[in-house]
């Protein structure tokens, strides 16, 4: 075990508890070593933090929206403190290089300090009725929420819930990924030792489909939070709808990439290389189908291809490393298997195609050209560092391709034409769009897909509304 590494615990009612059964360990993927144990959640726990939410939504829907924004202030501040420390329990377990997990850390006090405004600006409004009638229409917190985070982004992820949600003045239980918990518990801490009220805060861990169930079952839980793959948000999406529950799902992607005739490809092939090595291409707005013109083609996969042979593969915290490895030995069997499908199927190894050493779960970043509609991997989300190369004669063909899944979270592309511009504009179907580069949204925009990528959004002007009500309040001022 890493000394270095936090002791996992399930955090209830303010209260710490580490003396539950091991559900699973926590393997660090550079080296495969043991970091540690996940305490399950018993029904009991989950029955206990049920009632625990229910009080501590009583007390924090109560708190003035000025003093839930100071303790937002205040858990950003231990955050921004507790950064290394942060980033070096991220790196331990999901492997990403130090850097990147540095920057995921900055992205989640982005995403506290955004909500801490927005905590002061629920407004209502009022419709004007005549005499004696007021209409008053107000936000209200919704009620105490279950979310539910993955392991790539774990603190990215669990910050933009749980801020979000806190910040409307609602309580949380959390179950984050068995994954990488300690980068939850140590996120957790911070909201402690600001002074959140007990109860206010809860995370479990254990026994997906158990925890599912009971917390949407329950009468307590108002609203449902996830953030994974569109499988499992289709089950709890089901789940909540047999309670009537509202959810907000930001689900799995296929990104596609469109590259227009008119650009410098090989410097685009070059800048693709950087972006697609980024988490080892586990996130879910990762580019991953590069749509590129037939004039553009064999020079952008060219310093493609060249550009992720010289990708710098290894454990996160070696100096120069750009691209650490995949989660477990199943992401990376996965990966392996879209490759040699490709490949039977005629696509090109123009990069990669293969694993690193024989202990971690390394993958070199794989360029696939000339990949065919029929290959596993052109529907099939890799979730890794694989990206597929088609090319298009034209415009009209490159975003049928594009639009040809039934996923649509984030896409790319890129032109020097302002009506091609317009045009995916209007016609791509994905929920957030970047034109010439490849960044993504912050806290100040909002970020979802559309089809079966997800409902709802989070982020922007909107970020607390999926954890609100509207209430129409209709009072005669009259004496009766």
């Amino acid at each position: 075990m890493d000394s270095t590494y936090p002791r996992i615990g399930l955090h209830i009612d303010g209260e710490w508890l580490y003396d539950r059964p091991a559900y699973t360990e926590v393997v660090n993927p550079s080296n495969e070593a043991r970091l540690g144990s996940v305490p399950g959640a018993t029904p009991e726990d989950l029955s206990r933090a049920l009632s625990a939410a229910e009080r501590g939504f009583r007390v924090w829907r109560d708190t003035p929206p000025l003093q839930r924004a100071q303790l937002l202030l205040r858990t950003c501040a231990l955050v921004r403190e507790r950064a290394e420390s942060i980033a070096q329990i991220l790196t331990l377990e999901q492997g990403k290089p130090i850097a990147d997990a540095r920057n995921e850390v900055a992205r989640a006090t982005a995403f506290l300090e955004w909500d801490a405004a927005e905590a002061q600006r629920l407004y209502g409004s009022i419709v004007p009725a005549g005499p004696q009638m007021q209409q008053m229409i107000l936000r209200l917190p919704v009620g105490p929420v279950a979310a539910f985070t993955p392991w790539n982004v774990p603190v990215g992820s669990p910050a933009r819930k749980i801020s979000g949600a806190l910040a409307a003045g609602c309580s949380v239980i959390i179950k984050a990924a068995e994954e990488t918990p300690g980068t939850a518990c140590a996120f957790v801490q911070c909201f402690i030792d600001a002074g959140l009220p007990p109860g206010v805060l809860n995370l479990v861990f254990g026994n997906p489909s158990l925890i599912s169930s009971t917390l949407i079952a329950s009468p307590v839980i108002r609203m449902v939070t996830f953030t994974g793959s569109v499988a499992v948000g289709k089950h709890l999406t089901q789940l909540a709808a047999a309670a009537m529950k509202p959810v907000l799902m930001e689900l799995g992607g296929h990104a596609p990439v469109l590259i227009g005739a008119d650009v410098d490809a090989a410097a685009l092939g070059r800048l693709a290389g950087s972006a697609k090595m980024r988490l080892a291409g586990q996130f879910c707005a990762s580019p991953t189908r590069f749509i590129v013109h037939r004039k553009s083609y064999a020079a952008f996969v060219d310093a493609f291809a060249q550009a992720a042979s010289e990708v710098r593969v290894g454990d996160g915290f070696e100096p120069g490393v750009q691209m650490g490895p995949l989660l477990n030995g199943k992401r990376l069997a996965a990966i392996d298997e879209l490759v040699q499908d490709a490949k039977a199927c005629g696509a090109r190894v123009a990069a990669g195609g293969r694993r690193i050493g024989e202990r971690g779960f390394f993958y070199a970043l794989t360029v696939l050209a000339d990949v065919p509609a029929h290959a596993k991997a052109m529907s099939t989300e890799p979730f890794g560092p694989m990206a597929l190369c088609v090319q298009v004669a034209d415009l009209d063909e490159g975003i049928a391709l594009a639009n040809n899944l039934s996923v649509g979270l984030a896409g790319y592309a890129f032109t020097n034409s302002l009506e091609e511009a317009e045009r995916f504009t209007r016609e791509l179907e994905c929920g957030v769009l970047s034109i010439n580069h490849f960044g993504m949204c912050g806290a100040d925009t909002p970020f979802g897909g559309v089809k079966e990528s997800g409902i709802g959004r989070e982020g922007g002007a909107q970020s607390l509304e999926p954890y609100t009500i509207t209430k129409t309040v209709l009072q005669r001022t009259a004496r009766v």
